[in-house]
């Protein structure tokens, strides 16, 4: 296999092309950051890369938690650790890479970051074995995700303010709406197996109207994000633009036309994400 080939084979292990959801909100806090402390290319380089590197460990560790069930799934029968194009022990090497890179990374954004990497690290782990126990395993992905805009915040300026939670807010309600639709693909395998998604325990309708308001928090924080630093209006623009394809997406995925999540998942997402840190790049003052 070629070096090219493997990179193409790990970046399907963990779905890499699904890093386009939160980064930009990661990013958009780096924006709103250094409004008040100016930050060169050497601080954007490092939180990409902790971002990268968290997240390929977060996944890499999903895939070796979830192998059973993978492979038994035919939705996610043909990824690599279940074809064998990654052996289990090259994931294992793969998540403790990855974990040493995020750790090493957030080293050299500063002390406060060094320390925090580990809980952080934890929180991000501990997300594969939640559905085992319990239906809220969207919140918590929700919750792990959510920290990258704190986090970054911690890495640009040493400290936290509360204005950055509310960018931390929407990006964990944002993260579990959507984790929600994408969940209702699997609604019969997960009662088989004793997995507890929320759309396998309360049905397709009533988890996509808990989507639909989670959703609906979500463009109440970024809203709020607006008043708390002074954006211009611009933002409100993107804003309004980002609540029509919140809307659309919740048109698109219906407990009858659930064949429609994977768009709404992956190019509705994507670009609400993009328009979130555009609207914040031309807003800020």
């Amino acid at each position: 296999m070629t070096l090219i080939s493997k990179i193409h084979t790990y970046g399907r292990l963990i779905k890499f092309s699904h890093t386009v959801f939160a980064l930009p909100f990661a990013l958009a806090a780096l924006l709103l950051a250094d409004t008040k402390h100016p930050v060169g290319f050497k601080i954007v380089f490092l939180i990409i890369i902790a971002m990268a590197s968290a997240r390929s460990a977060a996944m890499g560790f999903n895939r070796f938690a979830d192998h059973r069930y993978d492979s038994l799934n035919p939705r996610t029968a043909n990824r690599p650790h279940v074809t064998g194009q990654v052996d289990r022990f090259s994931v294992v090497l793969f998540i403790v890479f990855s974990g040493v890179v995020f750790i090493a990374t957030a080293a050299l954004l500063g002390r406060l970051c060094l320390i925090l990497s580990l809980p952080v690290l934890g929180i991000l782990l501990l997300y594969s074995y939640t559905k085992r126990f319990t239906h809220l395993c969207h919140m918590v992905l929700g919750f792990a995700i959510g920290l990258a805009p704190a986090a970054v915040w911690v890495a640009v300026t040493g400290s936290l303010n509360w204005r950055i939670f509310l960018l931390s807010f929407a990006l964990m309600t944002y993260i579990a709406g959507f984790d929600i639709l994408y969940a209702c693909q699997d609604i019969e395998f997960d009662r088989q197996h004793n997995l507890f998604s929320l759309p396998a325990c309360w049905g397709a309708s009533r988890a996509l109207l808990f989507s639909s308001a989670l959703h609906v928090l979500t463009l109440a924080f970024l809203f709020l994000v607006y008043f708390a630093f002074d954006l211009d209006r611009i933002y409100l623009v993107f804003l309004s633009i980002i609540g029509i394809l919140i809307f659309t997406e919740h048109k698109l995925v219906r407990p009858d036309r659930l064949d429609k999540v994977n768009i709404a998942f992956f190019h509705v997402n994507s670009a609400i994400s993009v328009l979130l840190f555009l609207g914040i790049l031309t807003g800020r003052s």
